[in-house]
């Protein structure tokens, strides 16, 4: 690969994500009347003259003449009309151009809200699902509606625009910038071009004076360059291209865990907002780090913490040196200026290890580095260990166990020195060296090294028992044992020091995949909550607590602990509304509320905070370490999409159900509009004739039709009782021949016209039922066999008697069921073609069947005559329905 770097995965993934998806220009502009909508419309019929397919889906010309002029020759696809409040809306029509398909749509406004009772909230939304159809799309937006500048724009406009699009929409798409001059667009103004003459002369005094103006132009350059600069380095990561390509300013300040950390980041902040470039504080964590003590780790937390506050990104990188840590990460950001602060080490440790900014200096040539001055610490006294080494030295124990190696060689060398007269013993005293280091560090591993040359030179050389040297060359042997056992001891201790890095990669990889592997197959907000506490803890070694919104409103609640005692007094809840206000952390650590006990994170997907995170130590201490920062941001943002992937399921379901009693509630209307509007008409016109001359034929006619309705207004209440779940059960013994033929008896007026056969056996068993459920059940069986029955037909009521179960089956002669549209026939309105639900009906009789045998403990079946043409619909008594006396034998 050019310049040695290897292509990013990260951004590759996200090139392999466009793949297949339009392309989305945006043309931004610093305020309105720019004339971005005129450079959309110039730029599509460019692409329409090139031969492209190009559609205009929404372009507001606001009564432009210039405008309107450019939209004569689109294909213009036409607005949909949503009445809300008693007035008409138009809204682009998102479906008519995914049906029309075009290579390009224009689609103007993209921040705009669009009306109540359109698919998506806003037209941004919209734009997202015609790229994902593979359309393209331009579009434009001004930059106040960028939601990260809504703030910055209201600070010096005072109007707080309330329609944004998400940064997220710009980072992904191309932008071209629609620049004027301020006073241009100020005379575009008085002119009448932009807003009609009463407006315009009250924008001028407000919203569009220069000063604003000039401001939001400023803003609209940045902010372009800001994404113009992300996509190329995005694209020369997934390239694998080395360099820095420095087209705009790109900053990392080093905060390490010398006092002064928070210093530092308050002058990168400057620096950068002087050059107007994005910024990351990174700390390299060394092996050092485990040396540190709480109070180094607090002051490297409280750096990294504030930089977050200040809006620059935060890292941290494992690295055996800082320089090699600091390279990396800064090639890996294409930094192009570092910021350093002056060491304030001792001089002895700058000869040991070198000094840091000498050889950023030198090794990085292709980046300016900053080395700021940082304030001294007070001066404190220090206090010796009462017993043992330092911790910067390791623990005694490590220099015990190397002394005993060191003994042991000397033990096994004097053996083969006297017995196989070995004359070079030098070199089995590495082996003590390379075990030290291995094992106890560098410290160890030099002090097994200087052991080992004396005792090669007190048991060996000549005196021997002596420390003194006859001979120079045996001078010269101490000197190489020495030597080589130093440099194996540092080449060792490197290596273990990479070794325990990779480790704590490996460590925290694995329990970032354990997180996720635990907590990904829960499907209850609850226990996930709960598992989200646990975990954590667990991991982190802290009392976590978890708080949302309180279901009424009006404050927070703790949702999950992983503590049975965990108390948020006043200061903590504080201190958490104020993180789940702000987005930002806020308690101990942080710089807000710090006299907090607790550390409160908010958990974020995209642009909501589903709630907030505590942690807490028991011991006081500060509730998490430096090196655990990156752990905790981690597992924060597993779970916050966690949170958000079951609050999505909870919306698709609620959004389901509304679906569902849409489709009702219309089905419903269309089914009173046509079934009340019938009977209705014929009582109406029978009466009429009544009363001109009394018949008992009009008289049957009422009453026929009567019946019916009472039927349908019966069917909708016993479905609401259904739904409502306010069936009472009253199950007695009910004999199968006498329930069929009293349901038959009522029936006859709708079966009028069909021969009724009672196959009902007076043998039948008797079953524990419902009477008057029953009866309706039977009711809407013979009323759907009547109405879809061939006239002339028999319908036939058959009744069956097997060993485990009692069946019970009402059989037509009509049209039958579509083959594998059984289950369909007992959906609420579902109507099917050329099936026993084509003739007029409600749809509401089988599913009060379907409901009413289920609600009974029966089950009912729907399918196509063995034995001919028509439909078979049976009522299945279980074994549990069918009554027994206290022997088990069935009561007939």
């Amino acid at each position: 690969m050019p310049g040695g770097a290897a292509p990013s995965p990260e951004a590759l993934l996200r090139q392999a994500a466009q793949e297949g998806r339009g392309r989305l220009k945006i043309f931004l502009g610093a305020a309105p009347g720019v004339g971005k909508t005129y450079e959309m419309l110039t730029d599509g019929r460019a692409r329409r003259l090139g031969g492209a397919d190009v559609v205009i889906g929404v372009v507001e010309t606001h009564g432009r003449a210039e405008t309107e002029a450019l939209t004569r020759g689109y294909e213009i696809v036409p607005r949909r009309e949503i009445a809300y409040e008693g007035q008409t809306l138009f809204e682009m029509d998102l479906d008519a151009i995914l049906a029309r398909a075009p290579r390009l749509v224009l689609v103007d406004e993209l921040a705009h809200s669009n009306a109540p009772g359109s698919r998506h909230a806003k037209r941004y939304q919209d734009v997202e699902e015609l790229l994902d159809a593979g359309i393209d799309v331009y579009s434009t937006v001004n930059i106040q509606h960028v939601e990260s500048l809504n703030d910055v724009v209201a600070s010096f406009t005072r109007v707080r625009v309330r329609e944004t699009v998400p940064d997220s929409i710009l980072e992904a798409a191309e932008i071209e910038v629609v620049d004027i001059p301020p006073d241009e667009l100020i005379e575009r103004l008085r002119a009448g071009k932009v807003y009609l003459p009463e407006e315009a002369t009250r924008a001028l005094a407000h919203f569009f004076s220069k000063s604003n103006l000039s401001a939001l132009r400023e803003l609209a350059l940045r902010r372009a360059a800001q994404a113009v600069d992300a996509q190329m380095l995005d694209h020369v990561r997934a390239l694998g291209v080395g360099g820095t390509w420095a087209g705009g300013e790109r900053i990392v300040v080093a905060v390490s865990e010398q006092p002064g950390g928070e210093g530092l980041v308050r002058a990168a902040k400057r620096i950068a907002d002087a050059l107007h470039a994005p910024w990351t504080a990174v700390y390299v964590e060394t092996p050092r780090a485990q040396s540190f003590d709480a109070e180094a780790h607090r002051r490297i937390a409280q750096a990294l913490a504030l930089a977050t506050q200040l809006g620059g990104a935060v890292a941290s990188v494992p690295a055996t040196h800082v320089v090699e840590g600091l390279k990396a990460f800064a090639a890996e950001a294409r930094a192009t200026q570092l910021v350093v602060g002056k060491s304030a080490r001792s001089r002895w440790f700058e000869l040991r290890h070198g000094s840091v900014v000498d050889q950023l200096v030198r090794e990085t040539p292709d980046m300016a580095v900053h080395v700021l001055p940082i304030a001294a610490p007070a001066p404190t006294r220090r206090r010796r260990p009462a017993a043992g080494l330092g911790a910067g030295w390791g623990a005694p124990a490590g220099y015990g166990w190397t002394a005993a190696m060191v003994a042991a060689v000397t033990g096994v060398a004097t053996t083969l020195f006297h017995i196989l007269q070995l004359g070079n013993v030098a070199l089995l005293y590495l082996l003590p060296v390379m075990a030290a280091a291995s094992l106890f560090g560098l410290r160890a591993g030099l002090f097994a090294g200087v052991a080992s040359s004396l005792a090669y030179n007190f048991f060996f050389l000549p005196p021997t028992w002596t420390l003194t040297i006859s001979n120079p060359e045996n001078v010269v042997s101490v000197c190489v044992l020495l030597g080589v056992a130093v440099a194996t001891s540092q080449l060792t201790a490197r290596v273990r020091a990479q070794a325990d890095l990779a480790a704590a990669s490996a460590r925290a990889n694995a329990a970032l995949a354990g997180f996720l592997g635990r907590l990904g197959p829960l499907n209850d907000s609850q226990a996930l909550a709960r598992a989200i506490c646990e975990e954590i803890g667990r991991l982190l070694g802290v009392r976590a607590v978890l708080l949302g919104p309180a279901p009424t409103g009006g404050g927070l609640v703790v949702v999950a602990a992983n503590v049975a005692d965990a108390r948020i007094e006043p200061m903590e809840m504080a201190a958490a509304q104020w993180a789940l206000d702000s987005g930002a952390p806020a308690g101990r650590g942080s710089g807000t509320l710090a006299a907090s006990e607790w550390l409160f994170r908010p958990l974020r997907a995209g642009e909501r905070t589903l709630g907030v995170i505590g942690l807490a130590r028991e011991d006081g201490a500060e509730p998490i370490r430096s090196d655990q920062w990156p752990l905790l941001a981690s597992l924060i943002d597993q779970a916050a999409l966690l949170l958000e992937r079951l609050r999505l399921e909870r919306d698709m379901r609620d959004v389901d159900r509304l679906r569902e009693r849409d489709r009702l509630r219309a089905a419903l209307l269309s089914s009173v509009s046509h079934d009340l509007r019938t009977p209705l008409t014929a009582i109406l016109a029978a009466a009429a004739e009544l009363a001109r001359a009394p018949s008992p034929a009009l008289i049957g006619t009422i009453t026929s039709e009567a019946n019916r309705l009472n039927r349908f207004v019966a069917n909708l209440l016993d479905m609401a009782r259904v739904e409502a779940g306010a069936l009472t059960l009253r199950l007695e013994p009910v004999d199968l021949s006498d329930a069929v033929a009293g349901a038959a008896q009522d029936a006859r007026r709708a079966l009028e016209g069909h021969a009724i056969r009672l196959e009902v056996p007076p043998n039948l068993p008797l079953v524990r039922v419902d009477p008057q459920l029953l009866h309706h059940c039977l009711l809407n069986l013979l009323d759907n066999a009547g109405i879809y029955g061939a006239p002339g037909t028999p319908i036939v009521v058959r009744g069956t008697h097997r060993a485990d179960r009692l069946i019970l089956s009402v059989l037509d002669q009509g049209p039958g069921i579509p083959p594998g549209r059984e289950a369909d026939v007992f959906e609420t309105f579902r109507r099917l073609e050329g099936s026993d639900r084509k003739i007029g009906g409600t749809g509401l009789g089988l599913a009060i069947v379907k409901a009413f045998a289920e609600a009974m403990g029966m089950t009912v079946r729907a399918g196509n005559r063995a034995e001919g043409d028509g439909a078979e619909f049976s009522l299945i008594f279980p074994r549990a329905l069918l009554v027994r006396d206290a022997d088990g034998t069935l009561l007939l």
